[in-house]
């Protein structure tokens, strides 16, 4: 080491072949393995190994240069390590391991070791931001400047996207990106980790993807339409407009209807004071929720009117919790009946004012539910917010079946699902899984995975998101 002016400094190795080519500095953070034990120790000992083979010592010195400036960005998270195939022991090492960089073009082959065993070729760009991305996460998907159809977007300091929305964004962003070239700049930047929170305060950054306006370096507005198409930013672009305000919705209990809204207060009296009641327990982000009030609303105007039958009523359990958690809401809408002042029945087939006003007429209990998906014995893993990431990341290849109990086209797909999953019960590196979006937390996981309509089906590579599955559904191509 140097010491100088109160610093240390590590010196750099400058290594010579036989013939006296010298190479650019190495930095000693790259390790220099020639024997087949100390390879073999190296992967044992190290659980992320970036491995370059060169065919000479001088055929790899511009990718020791750049590996010399990764390793130190990635130190403590991943090593790198250079093998000369030129040397005796060298030689001998890559003959074992069976690697030979001189059938390569440029006389380097750089390949990737994970947890003791050979993981994959390192096959992206020979740039310091994507070989330090991929040592951080080597499983992760590639960045998206590394996409050659987004060589349009300029790309700010960005990193990988995980958001669902953003994901599918990105292609109709490339696009007008390129149609608009030499006009208007479009440009990305992954504003994710916490030393942007300062930028996203500035410009009202809640969530992703956000689209800012400038002009002449100034902020004027945010581009609000998700689902535009590439023609859509185009035209916008032309004659850019700030987004119109929102007409704020009117809460259901506002709305002037005639299903009776309780609260965590006045439930316990309301059910006292009507001998039966029927009960909507709901979300108003819901959609189902949603599509059920209109039919719930009519219902009541009818039978809210009869002295002698049910009345309806309905619960915002995302408001009133406690009444919720009482009675387990774990979906909605959940439609429960009670009869003097005590529940007596929970209703999962009642969603159209017909049904509604038929039963209600003649009240009996239902037909028993139908055993749902998770409480079948199969080979398929159900999870939920609470352990999905932690088994992912463990599984090589897992495919996730992201469901609503009530969804026919869910229905149809679960018997070719399980069946497949059978098929792979002994590969524990293996996996099918299923989440069902109705239940708890899980409605929020599924929004974070880009989960739009059911049955979605995503692939995963310990754990990270790769793709979604769009093919058959049918046993042989799931």
């Amino acid at each position: 080491c140097l010491f100088t002016s109160g610093m240390w400094h590590r010196e750099m190795i400058r290594t010579c072949d036989r013939l006296g080519h010298c190479l650019t500095k190495v930095s000693p953070l790259i390790e220099k393995v020639s024997d087949h034990k100390d390879f073999k120790k190296l992967l044992r000992t190290r659980t992320n190994v970036l491995v370059l083979y060169t065919k000479s010592a001088s055929s790899g010195g511009a990718h020791l240069k750049l590996l010399s400036d990764v390793a130190q960005a990635v130190k403590g998270q991943g090593t790198i390590a250079w093998v000369n195939c030129g040397d005796s022991e060298g030689r001998k090492l890559c003959k074992k391991v069976k690697v030979d960089p001189s059938s390569k073009t440029n006389g380097v082959e750089v390949l990737h070791y994970k947890d003791g065993t050979f993981h994959t070729e390192y096959n992206r760009p020979a740039t310091f931001k994507s070989m330090v991305a991929f040592l951080k996460d080597p499983a992760g998907a590639p960045l998206w400047e590394e996409n050659p159809e987004a060589k349009d977007v300029v790309h700010i300091e960005s990193e990988k996207v995980r958001c669902g929305v953003c994901k599918r964004m990105q292609p109709i962003f490339q696009q007008a990106a390129t149609e608009t070239k030499g006009k208007y700049v479009l440009a990305g930047m992954n504003v994710h980790p916490a030393e942007f929170d300062g930028l996203k305060q500035e410009f009202s950054v809640k969530g992703y993807p956000t689209f800012c306006y400038f002009e002449k370096g100034k902020f004027l507005h945010h581009y609000e339409n998700y689902g535009a198409t590439s023609k859509d930013i185009t035209d916008w672009l032309k004659n850019p407009q700030p987004p119109q305000p929102k007409t704020p919705e009117v809460p259901w209990s506002e709305s002037g209807s005639e299903v009776f809204h309780l609260t965590d207060e006045s439930f316990d009296t309301f059910l006292e004071e009507h001998p039966s009641v029927l009960v909507m327990f709901y979300a108003p982000w819901c959609g189902h929720c949603k599509k059920m009030k209109p039919e719930y609303d009519e219902a009541a105007e009818i039978l809210n009117k009869e002295p002698d039958v049910s009345v309806l009523a309905a619960v915002d359990a995302t408001i009133h919790k406690s009444i919720g958690e009482r009675f387990k809401i774990s979906g909605f809408p959940t439609v429960k009946y009670f009869e003097k002042g005590e529940e007596k029945y929970t209703l999962p087939h009642l969603r159209s004012k017909d049904k509604l006003i038929e039963w209600l007429q003649n009240p009996q209990a239902p037909p028993p539910p139908e055993k749902s998906w998770d409480e079948m014995q199969s080979s398929v893993s159900h999870l939920g917010a609470e352990d999905f990431r932690e088994f992912l990341k463990k599984k090589k290849h897992a495919l996730v079946m992201f469901y609503a109990p009530w969804c026919p086209h869910c229905k149809n797909a679960v018997p070719h699902f399980t069946t497949a999953a059978e098929l792979f019960k002994e590969d524990r590196k293996i996996a099918y899984a299923a989440v069902d979006c109705t239940k708890g937390q899980n409605h929020e996981l599924c929004k974070q995975e880009g989960v739009e309509g059911y049955p979605t089906f995503n692939y995963y590579n310990y754990g990270k998101f790769s793709e979604k599955y769009n093919g058959e559904r049918g046993v042989s191509a799931l």
